[in-house]
């Protein structure tokens, strides 16, 4: 029988090769047709298109629209990486290397976002924040401080499990051995640890930039007037128009975002946190 069971597998390995040739076709085709879409000359989409041209990306970067919520967006993942680094990181180091009561606990709330979904997590943090502002007279919502403060839990979770698992690869005892030679924990874990766990946390960190700057379910709750991310201007401009223009704005945060999982891809196998 077990010399039998490889043949099995064998049989059903057309079929496993077509299924995941159709699931990688069903993934990349949408994202193909809007590339292709952006450089259409046409202004009303139509096949086959009447030539190519690269004035729709000029004509978004002409939008104000468009060019200020680019703008939004990067800031708000800059803001959102440097805040779950500085609190992921730590977070990470105490619940890889610690041990005591509640410790499940933390760790399950720090992933709770990945669970809750976008648009729920969105109304119940607006919903917050408006709490915040009755009680203490303080707006925090629709501004750009509630944006960041919204986004940085975003990316919170992703570096925690990042950084988290390029922990529980470190060897612990390599550690130990310095510090039983005489080096201080600051320095054992900035000699010894920090070099293993480093991919982890760049992983983290741009793995956290990509998720802000994608975000769109909490940003539709918290954008304050004449505010706006780029998700978010996408979605507006739909609603009146569908032209190439649209195209060559997704277009942009595509290559921007395809780039960034590489990069993350390249220091840290993301298929090791899941």
């Amino acid at each position: 029988m077990r010399r039998a069971t490889p043949a099995r597998f064998d049989s059903f390995r057309p079929a496993m090769i077509l299924g995941s040739a159709i699931a990688f076709v069903a993934v990349l085709a949408p994202l193909v047709a809007v590339i292709w879409v952006s450089f259409f000359k046409n202004k009303i989409i139509g096949f086959p298109p009447s030539g190519y041209t690269l004035d729709w990306y000029l004509a978004a970067w002409e939008m104000t629209r468009f060019r200020d919520g680019f703008v939004t967006s990067l800031q708000l993942g800059m803001v959102a990486t440097l805040v779950s680094l500085l609190v992921g990181v730590p977070a990470s180091v105490v619940l890889a290397r610690g041990d005591f009561p509640g410790r499940e606990a933390i760790q399950a709330l720090l992933l709770a976002p990945l669970i809750v979904p976008g648009i729920v997590a969105g109304a119940a943090f607006y919903m917050f924040l408006i709490e915040i502002e009755v009680v203490t007279g303080v707006q925090i919502a629709m501004t750009f401080s509630g944006l960041a403060i919204a986004h940085s839990l975003i990316a919170l979770p992703w570096t925690v499990r990042l950084v988290t698992a390029s922990l529980l690869g470190a060897d612990r005892q390599l550690e130990e051995a310095a510090l039983t030679m005489g080096a201080r924990p600051l320095k054992a874990f900035w000699r010894v640890t920090w070099p293993v766990i480093r991919p982890g946390v760049v992983a983290g960190g741009l793995f956290s930039f990509v998720v802000s700057f994608v975000d769109l379910e909490k940003s539709l709750f918290l954008v304050g007037p004449g505010t706006t991310t780029l998700p978010i201007a996408i979605v507006n401009y739909l609603e009146w128009s569908i032209d190439p223009t649209i195209a060559a704005v997704a277009t942009v945060q595509i290559v921007l975002i395809a780039a960034g999982l590489v990069v993350t891809d390249r220091y840290f196998k993301l298929t090791r946190a899941f």
